[in-house]
């Protein structure tokens, strides 16, 4: 349960705007990547040791250039503290940005807007959910991440590759960017999904197990998980798309757009999933309860063969003058070894068929 729930106890007490990480700590050091472009250049830099020491040396940035600053792990609040005050950003940002537990959101600071989204992707078959916080000013954007690693890689590459509409336009459009390349993201995971969804479906249909249960469950506390990070953030979209704020422009609003209409795609499928999960657990009982009769089945036909004999026996006692084993020293051992053969061998039938 540690996804819905968050340690919210080590703030009470705590005046607004103090500065606590809730979360969990992924690496020993906080990398800070700056990449600056415009039509006529480009420099990247990346800093980890020495990080905000050497972020706050760099030289201001062109006057028609953007810049990206993105943060990963944030567990040095004394980072952080200096990044978002060098662009003068409020202390309840820099709080909710420690706080990793908070829902998608915008808020509006007029020189700035700040949102909060979950980036969701797999590693190593393991759902990984990080917060991601973004800032978006006037020629820049600021992206705040728990650890390295997320889903910008191609973004990266294409301002490397000097992609000509990603550096005409300005700071809006690369936030559109960023949130593109999230909700993508959320695309590979449903279909991740969709094919673990499928190995279940096929385990339930042939030989259903309660560790399939078992994956039904985790399924579906994923997709909740994902539902609960896309259904706000289609508020979010929404209000970037209809807002009348200067830091977005209308041609931007555009692309923005069609990422409300993939998020709306997300929502509809992720629904479908969770229909799919509620008929597997149909398919389940339906299931266990018909391999139930077939074992109840044949349970029956064996204990009908075996009533004449047992009445023919019960009715004679077996008591019978001319019998070789009552004279033979080794009768009652035979018996008893057949008797723990004859179990041994149910035993053995039952757990190749895995009736128990």
């Amino acid at each position: 349960m540690s996804r819905f729930t968050n340690k919210h106890s080590r703030k009470a007490g705590l005046p607004p705007g103090s500065l606590v990480h809730l979360g969990n700590q992924f690496s020993e050091e906080t990398t800070i990547e700056v990449f600056e472009y415009s039509t006529s250049g480009f420099a990247e830099h990346k800093f980890i040791k020495n990080a905000i020491e050497e972020f706050e040396a760099l030289p201001k940035p062109a006057k028609d250039s953007i810049r990206w600053i993105n943060v990963d792990g944030l567990h040095k609040m004394d980072t952080i503290e200096r990044v978002c005050k060098a662009y003068c950003i409020h202390p309840l940002v820099m709080e909710d940005i420690l706080n990793t537990g908070h829902r998608p959101k915008i808020e509006d600071y007029t020189d700035y807007l700040y949102i909060i989204t979950k980036m969701i992707y797999f590693e190593k078959d393991v759902m990984i959910d990080e917060q991601l916080s973004i800032i978006i000013g006037k020629g820049y954007v600021i992206s705040f991440g728990e650890k390295e690693g997320d889903v910008f890689d191609q973004l990266r590459d294409l301002i490397r590759k000097n992609g000509l509409h990603i550096k005409k336009s300005g700071a809006d459009y690369l936030a559109y960017s960023l949130l593109d390349a999230v909700v993508d993201g959320y695309f590979a995971v449903l279909e991740t999904l969709g094919d673990k969804i499928d190995v279940v479906e096929e385990e339930f249909l042939t030989s259903p197990t309660k560790l399939g249960l078992v994956k039904m469950r985790d399924l579906k506390r994923e997709l909740l998980f994902m539902h609960k990070s896309l259904w706000p953030l289609r508020e979010v979209m929404s209000w970037l798309e209809r807002s009348e704020t200067s830091l977005i422009n209308q041609p931007t609003q555009i692309y923005i757009r069609d990422v409300y209409d993939h998020i709306v795609q997300l929502l509809d499928t992720t629904e479908t999933f969770r229909e799919l999960l509620s008929g597997l657990m149909d398919i389940y009982l339906s299931s266990v309860s018909n391999r139930m009769n077939e074992i109840m089945k044949v349970l029956t036909i064996i204990s009908t063969i075996f009533i004449p004999i047992t009445f023919i026996v019960g009715l004679y006692g077996m008591n019978f003058h001319y019998m070789p084993e009552l004279s033979s020293k080794f009768g009652y051992p035979a018996v008893l070894l057949t008797i723990v053969l004859s179990v041994v061998g149910m035993i053995y039938y039952f757990k190749k068929k895995k009736w128990f």
